[in-house]
């Protein structure tokens, strides 16, 4: 009798779903239900100087304003050329006000592009060389006590920085970076971090656009990924002669990125325009953008971020993507927002 018992609750067990994690009910607490979207936002400063970034209540609420909604999460970064320490101050303020702080974690030795890593390389990320920072990091990110989300390897198949395969081995680069962002999720976590919801990041064409730099290459692996997010930007300086168009863009990468791992979810980590852009204005450009995000056009994508920032070039002419700063783009926010199906 206990024999067949014990059988029969066996088999009812064996057709149970499995019970979810504490990172599984992070990923579920954050990711929208199908047809609702997340509204994100980078919004602040940038030391020309040293890169540090200075965001402020201040700067959210300017953006909210002009945008005529609130946003679900803000951008952050922790820049490990200024402190390997997790951003904890700035991440409580951004709890407080009811967002989800989405932390980039950079690991670099140096504001500047174009350049190889000589202290935080993929391959001493790897082996573990920084283990100890990573699990402070961790645990700061784990005391939060809500899910957060975070990303290594910022637009890892654009060349601009160090962790792509130009500076780490065209051959052995995409392999070197796998298994660096595999080792940082893997750390955090054993740490107590399964409240951190992970992006692999890239941009949305490859750059330079040569079969080893393909963003697929770079890709860590579905356990250790929790959404994609991808940077969809027209031309960053008022003197550029050609534009980008947006749906025509992405509609590329999308199509990748469904190839690649399907049933992840996407977002738009960064996407913008220079407000100065004489070629095509940004409130057109905007509008296209979020109709087509907003209408459905992509499945699989579930939010957005758009980069709001100021910065001088060399020539002295500003790149300027502010909502505030250009009131055709502001309201172009408002009226696509104001009836959209974005959560909360």
């Amino acid at each position: 009798m206990f024999r067949t018992l014990f059988a029969a609750l066996a088999l009812i067990l064996a057709y149970q779903p499995a019970l979810s994690s504490p990172h599984q009910d992070a990923v579920a607490h954050l990711t929208p239900p199908s047809g609702r979207f997340l509204m994100g936002t980078w919004s602040g400063d940038t030391g020309v100087y040293d890169g540090v970034e200075t965001i402020t209540p201040a700067h959210i609420r300017l953006f909210e304003q002009a945008a005529g909604r609130r946003v679900n999460w803000v951008t952050i970064s922790s820049q490990w050329f200024h402190s390997r320490r997790f951003p904890t101050e700035t991440a409580r303020w951004i709890i407080a006000r009811g967002s989800t702080p989405y932390v980039r974690l950079m690991m670099r030795s140096s504001p500047f592009e174009m350049q190889r890593e000589t202290t935080f390389t993929l391959q001493a990320i790897a082996r573990g060389d920084f283990d100890a920072d990573l699990t402070t990091w961790g645990q700061a990110a784990a005391a939060l006590g809500v899910p957060m989300i975070a990303e290594y390897g910022t637009e890892v198949n654009g060349e601009w920085f160090p962790w792509n395969g130009r500076w780490n081995g065209r051959a052995k680069g995409p392999a070197r970076f796998r298994a660096a962002f595999r080792h940082i999720v893997e750390v955090t976590r054993a740490a107590g971090a399964t409240n951190i919801v992970w992006v692999f990041h890239v941009n949305y064409a490859d750059w330079p656009q040569n079969n080893w730099n393909r963003l697929e290459a770079y890709y860590p692996g579905d356990d250790v990924v929790d959404w994609i997010g991808v940077s969809m930007y027209s031309n960053l300086n008022p003197n550029e002669p050609e534009h980008t168009d947006f749906v025509e863009g992405f509609d590329e990468t999308y199509a990748r990125l469904q190839a690649l791992a399907p049933n992840k979810p996407v977002i738009l980590s960064e996407f913008g325009t220079d407000i100065a852009l004489p070629i095509e204005p940004a409130g057109p450009w905007a509008d296209r953008a979020l109709g087509a995000i907003l209408g459905g056009r992509w499945p699989r994508v579930i939010g957005f971020n758009w980069w709001n920032e100021t910065w001088p070039n060399d020539d002295n002419q500003p790149t300027d993507l502010r909502v505030w700063q250009d009131p055709a783009l502001a309201a172009v926010f408002r009226r696509r927002l104001a009836h959209a199906p974005l959560v909360r």
